[in-house]
């Protein structure tokens, strides 16, 4: 994790330096907007943030609050990244358990009837929705959703976050992509689960199918499941970006994105520093449950 957090950190800024154009313009027309902004204010904010200094000096500084656990402070809004990082990081972790969610509702059902009726009618058609689903862009996506519920049926709104209508349509366009892929993954586990021996073995007992499913399917087929769906934490956080973006959604992607434009660079870094270890933790508790679900893994050399 201290790999990761120095790693983000050293990245996150050298892209920040390559930017082309004046950061000092950037921020004065971020804080005072385009007509606001003169040459004057641009030197004025280039002083007050040293923005002449070496770029070497600029990165040790950087560094240095990072090491004391100091994110610093928004060069926009003046306000501490910590603190706009908890209420952004609160609406993208509630959109993203509500389509984490959605994903699994769509796709487990799907595909454990798949995985029981290989090469079946229903196998068929989840195979081409999937392939459909997985093959449109995130952004394409978002926008025919937009388009057909908020414009032309008029029955969710567009963009933003007062209430729950307004989750519904990013919560989908994640949950779609999510769902794509997912729903193929537990056919092939419970297709492998159904031609197994110990599984024949319990039809030659007389289990019914539901009971086979139950007992011997699911828990089964669920390890490598699980730990793919550690691996799509990545989607889901690219996922995030965009579709906040796409629908205004007041979260972390959302705010990551307006930064960038910005160039706050204290903002960008504490935002991908906070992405990163989200995805650590996403894993370090993949693995906690694949290891009781599946006993061998806890015993050495098994």
């Amino acid at each position: 994790m201290l790999m990761l957090v120095l790693l983000i950190s050293t990245v996150s800024f050298i892209m920040m330096q390559l930017l082309p154009g004046d950061p000092a313009l950037k921020i004065a027309a971020g804080r005072y907007g385009p007509d606001g902004m003169t040459a004057e204010i641009a030197q004025s904010v280039r002083e007050e943030l040293k923005l002449d200094n070496s770029v070497f000096q600029l990165y040790l500084n950087s560094l240095y609050n990072l090491l004391h656990f100091d994110l610093g402070y928004s060069l926009i809004s003046g306000e501490k990244v910590i603190h706009e990082l908890k209420t952004q990081m609160g609406y993208s972790l509630y959109l993203s358990f509500i389509s984490f969610l959605l994903s699994l509702i769509m796709a487990v059902p799907l595909g454990i009837y798949s995985g029981t009726r290989d090469n079946g009618i229903v196998d068929k058609i989840g195979f081409l929705l999937s392939i459909s689903f997985r093959a449109i862009p995130p952004f394409i996506l978002g926008l025919l959703l937009m388009y057909l519920f908020s414009i032309y049926f008029r029955i969710l709104p567009p963009a933003g976050f007062e209430n729950w209508k307004y989750l519904v349509l990013p919560a989908f366009t994640l949950a779609l992509g999510l769902a794509a892929v997912s729903n193929r993954l537990i056919k092939e586990s419970m297709l492998e689960v159904s031609n197994s021996s110990y599984f024949t073995y319990g039809k030659y007992k007389g289990l019914s199918d539901l009971a086979l499913v139950n007992r011997h399917g699911i828990r089964n087929a669920s390890i490598s499941v699980i730990a793919y769906l550690g691996l799509q934490s990545i989607y889901l956080i690219e996922g995030v970006v965009i579709v906040e973006s796409i629908y205004a959604f007041p979260g972390i992607g959302h705010a990551l994105v307006h930064a960038v434009i910005a160039r706050d660079i204290p903002m960008i870094q504490g935002t991908v520093l906070v992405m990163g270890l989200f995805f650590i933790l996403i894993n370090f508790f993949t693995d906690m449950i694949t290891s009781i679900l599946d006993p061998r893994l806890r015993i050495k050399h098994a």
